[in-house]
């Protein structure tokens, strides 16, 4: 039977339908908000028998068709998903993940489909309200519902579900997600967003939180849906035994500096358990198996690493709230345009900047048109850094995610392109991890654009702050490592400057968290991120004065709309000319703006003189470097641009009697002329002689008068 709830969320209709599309599916709505609408459906399936984890998949696709449009290039399908949708799976699945059971081990898919967009309205916080609804209607033990908001910033005034225009004037793109209690998910990027804004902005976006889970539980209620009742697996009988034998020895087995010696005790310690409790690789009598062993064993070691947080003792005896120690190193690869190695701990990442024209910039295609980028940060994750041999198979999901989110982080502080008209790259390698290495590349950015001469309008760094939570007790972790973030039930990333937020991230284990953990979470954060700050700027106090010698050298200039076709010339044979003969490159926008870019000053000044020389007015006094394009008896005609010429008059020829044109200046030859006149009629009147020194006659020295005289 088809349902239908709504409501009504900044002047525009928020929709929930089910009971019309895919039944056949355990669960699937339309969702619709202005005329955007997405399909969302679920399925759930029993548990394939390698796997000993909860499989979930999220699939997030739009389809250009969704707004009229045929996608680009000869391939007239979809292919591989674009990094925008990827970025939208792993918004979907962060909030949900946290609501299912720990014993739940089904599989499970969750599939959403882009059918319409306006233009206006994004599907994508669409996407996460319509898998919460799905799995509210599906048989499956979700604790929800869950719902998500994007909340912008214009004026100092928060708008939720902003549209696609207002999102061009946002100081701030924040997109929350949580149940009616609590907060769940962040993601959000904002112009130096101070703390105390942020958290309002986060509080703001759970009150419509609120509202849509409302209207989720109505839809449910609506459909009549009644969820099974679900059979809980009972306690693990090793979880005691190996608390009881070995808590205290895997307890000093974690209390080490360095993460491999760490996993080594611990591994050993396993393994005597197992010797003992499968002497000899035999069979128990109670049935109890080597899969239930290695659940149970993992399960005591996350409580006693828990435990040992909530004491306030940290595995490589840090205080809660302390840094590992930094190293920070900047132009340390040749060749490139910017280089920087920086060190926290044992994450390490080693970045390199590569600076480009226009012309490299990605041009990238979705449902609202097409746009360009010009600032790009790659992350790499090369299975070495964690001490594991694994095959490339391209960026997953992961490196797409944590490249997303340190680009988005510094790209804030990126200059104007009229102020820096280059295209930029960072490529970050993760060459070492314990914990937080898309923090460690925020950092490691700004350390090598600055070693780049990149003019960044602030330094920013990135720091992780963890929580363990039992009950009412918790503890901030400064800087998690990888075993933090494993047995923890957060990763809040913040990235900034001293003067705010540019990038927030949370991902959690738990149910949600309050403002008081937000609040104190933001403010830990940003002590840590200024006393990074601090250290990396140690190193390199400033952006560097001067390019590397190696990058393209680049000028913009403005001309008159009117002057593009003068420039570009018939068939494009000026602005060709003028490349071949400075041995540079010109591009021009729609707006009269012109990019030059050469391999060298040298060149790149020649081409600017060309380009001024054509599409400037011709100014009584300015110098010229002009060519004889034709000799009569009264002067030369003399080109001193494309398409622009002036007479120098035989009297102007030269500062000594001429008696023909030909016995000064020949045709072809290029001299430099001076502009004495402009009349009514535009007519250009040049001078030689004006450039000329006043030859000395004989007799004429000046006569130094005598005292006595």
């Amino acid at each position: 039977m088809k349902t239908v709830v709504e409501k009504e969320i900044a002047g525009r209709m928020l929709s929930i339908t089910t009971g019309e599309i895919a039944k056949q599916a355990a669960g699937a709505v339309l969702i619709q908000y202005g005329e955007t609408v997405v399909m969302v459906a679920t399925q759930n399936g029993p548990l394939p028998a390698h796997l000993d984890f909860f499989p979930l998949t999220v699939d997030y696709r739009e389809r250009l068709a969704a707004s009229g449009k045929f996608p680009g290039g000869f391939i007239k399908r979809e292919g591989k998903p674009s990094t925008h949708e990827v970025l939208t799976m792993r918004l979907t699945d962060r909030p949900i993940r946290p609501l299912f059971p720990k014993w739940y081990r089904e599989e499970l898919q969750i599939m959403s489909t882009v059918l319409s967009c306006d233009g206006q309205n994004m599907p994508d916080v669409l996407s996460i309200n319509g898998a919460s609804a799905c799995l509210m209607l599906a048989p499956v033990p979700f604790q929800g519902p869950i719902a998500a908001v994007r909340v912008g910033m214009i004026d100092d005034e928060f708008i939720p579900f902003p549209t696609h225009e207002q999102m061009k004037r946002s100081e701030l793109d924040l997109v929350v997600a949580g149940t009616k209690e609590s907060i769940l998910m962040i993601e959000g990027f904002g112009k130096q967003i101070p703390e105390e804004i942020m958290v309002d902005a986060l509080m703001y976006g759970h009150e419509i939180i609120q509202e849509i889970c409302d209207l989720q539980t109505e839809l449910a209620e609506k459909a009549g849906i009644k969820k099974p009742e679900f059979a809980v697996p009972a306690e693990n009988a090793f979880v005691e035994m190996i608390r009881s034998d070995a808590a205290g020895k895997i307890r000093e087995a974690k209390l080490s500096k360095m993460k491999h010696d760490r996993a080594d005790a611990v591994r050993a310690v396993r393994e005597e358990l197992k010797g003992k409790y499968f002497p000899e690789g035999a069979d128990r009598q109670d049935g109890l198996t080597n899969a239930n062993f290695m659940a149970a064993f993992d399960s005591v070691v996350r409580d006693v690493v828990r435990e040992i947080t909530l004491e306030g003792t940290r595995l490589d005896g840090r205080k809660p709230d302390e840094l590992r120690e930094i190293s920070c190193v900047v132009g340390n690869i040749p060749r490139v345009h910017g280089s920087a190695l920086f060190t926290r701990g044992e994450t390490q990442s080693l970045a390199t900047v590569t600076l480009g024209t226009t012309r490299d910039q990605q041009r990238v295609e979705n449902l609202f048109g097409e746009f360009e980028k010009r600032f790009m940060l790659d992350y790499n994750f090369p299975p070495y850094s964690v001490g594991e041999c694994k095959p490339l198979r391209g960026p997953g999901r992961r490196e797409i995610g944590h490249g997303a989110l340190a680009e988005r982080s510094v790209e804030p502080v990126i200059p104007d392109l009229k102020d820096f008209p280059y295209t930029i790259r960072v490529i970050s390698d993760i060459t070492e991890s314990n914990g937080s290495s898309s923090m460690a590349s925020v950092c490691n950015a700004t350390l090598s654009l600055m070693d780049a001469g990149v003019k960044i309008r602030q330094p920013v760094a990135g720091i992780s702050i963890g929580l363990v939570k039992e009950g009412d007790r918790y503890t901030l972790l400064t800087d998690i490592m990888g075993d933090e973030d494993h047995f923890g039930d957060t990763d809040f990333k913040v990235a900034g400057t001293q003067k705010g937020i540019t990038g927030i991230q949370l991902d959690l284990k738990i149910d949600g968290i309050n403002r008081e953990i937000i609040v104190n979470t933001l403010e830990q954060a940003r002590a840590a991120r200024i006393e990074l700050l601090k250290t990396m700027l140690a190193e390199i106090r400033r952006p560097r004065k001067e390019l590397s010698p190696y990058a393209p050298r680049l000028r913009t200039m403005t001309i008159p709309v009117d002057k593009i076709g003068l420039l570009i010339g018939p068939g494009g044979k000026t602005i060709r000319q003028i490349q071949e003969e400075s041995g540079s490159t010109l591009d021009i926008d729609d707006d009269g703006t012109v990019f030059i870019s050469a391999p060298n000053e040298e060149k790149l000044q020649a081409a600017l003189a060309r380009v001024e020389a054509l599409t400037e007015e011709i100014r009584v006094g300015r110098i010229y470097k002009g060519k004889v394009i034709a000799i009569k008896d009264f002067g030369a005609f003399i080109e001193i641009a494309p398409g622009k010429d002036g007479l120098c008059h035989i009297s102007e020829l030269s500062n000594e009697y001429v008696r023909t044109v030909s016995d000064v200046v020949k045709l072809g030859d290029v001299v430099d002329v001076k502009v004495i006149a402009v009349d009514d009629q535009n007519r250009v009147k040049l001078s030689r002689k004006a450039l000329l020194e006043v030859p000395v006659v004989e007799g004429d020295e000046e006569i130094e008068e005598d005292d006595d005289m």
